[in-house]
C-alpha cells in the first residue's frame, strides 16, 4: 500500500491538477472539468481493486471492500492539499476544513441521474470517473445545465465518464446537473464536502440503511425468482 500511496501523490496533487489545464467556469455556477488526471498504466490495478458492489447507485465507501489502489486514490482525493487546490478553483476558501462523505457507484439503473442541484448539506462535490472503455453512449454522460427542466440546455458539452476525468462543482441553488437515463456499469468515486459533522453522520446512517435495503431487495428477488422458475422434469 505504501508504494501505491507514494505513486498517487504524483497523480493527484495541486501541480498535476493544474497541468491537465482544467476547464474552470464561474457561471452559471462554479465548476471544473479535468481530463487525463490518472496514468494509463494504473488503469488495470484500479479496475481490479474497484469494489464489487451488489447494489446500484451510490453506496457508502467501505475501505475493506476496496483494494489498495482505490483506497490510496481516495486518500489523495480527500487530502488537505489537494482539496484546498480544488476549492481554490471553485471559489471556496480552504475546502479541506469541511468534513467529507465518500460514496462509490459501480452500476446504475435508468431511474438514476435526474436533474438536481445537490442538497444544502453539501459545500462541493467531486466526481472521479474510472471507466476503461466508455462506448461513447450519450446516456450516462454528465451534463452541467442552465436550468432544472431541460437536459439539452447544457452549459458545456456533455462530459463522458471516461477513465481519469474529474468533474467538480460548488453547490448552489442553480448548480443543475444530471445525465440521461442509463443502465449498466458506470464506475465513479464521489467525494462530497459537507457543511458540518452532523450532516456527515446523517448521510452515513442513511447510506448504510439504503445499502442494507438494496441487499435485502436483491436477496428477495433471487428467492422469488427461484420459486417462479419451472421445475425440471
Amino acid at each position: 500500500m505504501t508504494a501505491i500511496l507514494e505513486d498517487t501523490t504524483e497523480w493527484l496533487s495541486p501541480a498535476s491538477l493544474k497541468q491537465t489545464a482544467p476547464l474552470v467556469r464561474s457561471e452559471p455556477f462554479n465548476f471544473l472539468v479535468a481530463r487525463n488526471l490518472l496514468p494509463a498504466d494504473m488503469m488495470s490495478s484500479l479496475s481490479a481493486h474497484f469494489p464489487n458492489l451488489k447494489g446500484s447507485g451510490y453506496l457508502p465507501y467501505e475501505s475493506d471492500q476496496c483494494g489498495d489502489s482505490i483506497n490510496a486514490l481516495i486518500a489523495r482525493l480527500t487530502d488537505q492539499e489537494f482539496a484546498d487546490a480544488l476549492g481554490e478553483m471553485l471559489g471556496i476558501e480552504k475546502l479541506s476544513q469541511y468534513p467529507t462523505y465518500i460514496s462509490i457507484s459501480r452500476t446504475l439503473k435508468r431511474r438514476h441521474g435526474k436533474i438536481h442541484t445537490d442538497g444544502n448539506s453539501k459545500i462541493a462535490t467531486a466526481l472521479l470517473y474510472l471507466n476503461e472503455d466508455w462506448t461513447g453512449n450519450r446516456q450516462g454522460c454528465l451534463r452541467f445545465l442552465n436550468r432544472g427542466d431541460d437536459f439539452e440546455d447544457t452549459v458545456i458539452p456533455e462530459i463522458p465518464p471516461e477513465y481519469g476525468t474529474l468533474a467538480a462543482f460548488k453547490r448552489a441553488d442553480n448548480s443543475f446537473h444530471g445525465h440521461l437515463p442509463f443502465e449498466g456499469e458506470r464506475r465513479v468515486i464521489q467525494v462530497a464536502w459537507l457543511v458540518n459533522a452532523e450532516e456527515k453522520l446523517r448521510k452515513a446512517k442513511r447510506g448504510r440503511l439504503s445499502h442494507k435495503l438494496k441487499r435485502l431487495q436483491g436477496w428477495l428477488g433471487k428467492q422469488l425468482g427461484g420459486r417462479n422458475r419451472p421445475r425440471q422434469a
